[in-house]
């Protein structure tokens, strides 16, 4: 597939915003960014076509996806280089690859368009398909295996808090009996497992009633909440003087620890009480954003993925109380 070809299939969200947010950072000589979920590289050209001294670090551990992107962004390869990685190894590869300091950091959370348009990966409950739901298939336990191991206050707990199900405790249930006689092994049994085992009302509004218990499997298949946890703090710990750094979540689980971890680096640490701040207790981060920003409603008419993102932007404006990041 050539490079045009590639960018067709492939709108990133909220791409010219990401881009104006991170611009100051990056337009300056020998400037580094890294953006720690490439996909199929939407973002990343967009700031190598906009900065042409910009060197980029793309991240991603779907291999798939990396191949893509390489093969769109071949003509900046003197600047551009892809890592098959989680981004919770951010902090080793900033390290290796950049003197332990970046100028910009892009993370545009959650599961891609590619991911869920490719029926045979699992991603999708409107397609009949092998419950896979691993982002990078070359490891790990597929969505289908945690069906077949998991006990059933592990399921529960899993669609609970990842998926915010109501019914968490039914469907876990539900899947632990149905096991006992048949494996649950396509996202087509799932879906009907689901649907049969809400109430009748539940199944009428909201949607594909499964989408809910999709969602938490495939977080849990892909440790993604683990992952986001260690890699948000690391992140803003490799982030250079004037550094930038801008995160798209698309549920509230993400976007609760995006906030904290942005919250911790624009709050003083100064014990309340004190009649002025200590020294080494200041902010070490400024927020470039309100709060965090949705899609308008031309974003969502040209890329509906983006109904749902949440997007929060932060500038490093001192060293961490920890010391470094001076550049």
């Amino acid at each position: 597939m050539e490079s045009d070809s590639i960018g067709a299939l492939h709108d990133p969200v909220l791409a010219e915003r990401c881009a104006q947010l991170l611009d100051p950072a990056l337009d300056r000589p020998g400037a580094v960014a890294v953006d720690a979920t490439l996909g199929m590289g939407g973002h990343a050209e967009l700031l190598l076509r906009r900065h042409p001294r910009l060197r980029l670090i793309g991240i991603d551990r779907d291999t798939q996806a990396l191949d893509l992107a390489r093969r769109r962004l071949a003509r900046f390869q003197d600047r551009f280089e892809a890592v098959h990685a989680v981004y919770d190894q951010i902090g080793e590869i900033v390290d290796t690859r950049s003197g332990g300091e970046v100028d910009g950091v892009l993370f545009d959370l959650g599961i891609s368009s590619m991911q869920v348009d490719q029926p045979e990966r699992g991603f999708s409950y409107a397609q009949d398909a092998p419950l896979d739901m691993r982002m990078d298939q070359s490891s790990g336990r597929t969505a289908a295996d945690l069906l077949a191991e998991a006990d059933e206050e592990e399921l529960r707990r899993i669609l609970h808090t990842y998926g915010q199900e109501r019914f968490a405790g039914r469907i876990a249930a539900a899947i632990v009996r149905r096991r006992r006689e048949r494996p649950v092994l396509r996202s087509r049994d799932l879906v009907d497992l689901v649907r049969d085992n809400i109430p009748q009302a539940a199944r009428r509004t909201g949607g594909n009633p499964a989408k809910r218990t999709f969602q938490a499997l495939r977080i849990a298949v892909n440790t993604e909440l683990d992952a986001l946890r260690e890699a948000i703090p690391t992140a803003l710990s490799k982030l250079a003087l004037h550094g930038r750094m801008v995160v798209m979540s698309y549920h509230s689980l993400e976007d609760r620890i995006v906030k904290e971890a942005f919250r911790a680096g624009t709050t003083s640490s100064t014990p309340l009480g004190l009649p002025t701040e200590l020294p080494g207790h200041e902010p070490y981060l400024r927020s470039l954003t309100r709060g965090a920003e949705s899609a308008d409603n031309a974003e969502i008419a040209l890329n509906p993925r983006a109904a749902s993102v949440r997007l929060r932007a932060v500038e490093r404006i001192r060293p961490t109380p920890q010391g470094g990041g001076s550049r």
